[in-house]
């Protein structure tokens, strides 16, 4: 979740970068404001922050699966 907020933020970011604006807030929207919040998400994302309960992954047991020989 946070990678895709990540890519969100980088993908505002070149839009204002490509449409030349910082709508009206030249100290909020700024490419290096959006840049360090997008590289925040990915490095939260990269350090397995937010990915629910268990780490995810789907796989719930350690080891050999329970009941095969």
């Amino acid at each position: 979740m946070l990678a895709i907020a990540a890519a969100a933020v980088f993908g505002f970011a070149l839009l204002l970068d490509l449409l030349d604006t910082d709508l009206g807030a030249p100290d909020l929207f700024n490419w290096d404001t959006l840049v360090l919040i997008g590289l925040l998400l990915l490095a939260l994302f990269l350090a397995g922050v937010g990915r629910g309960p268990g780490g995810g992954g789907g796989r719930w047991y350690r080891g050999r699966r329970p009941g095969r020989g």
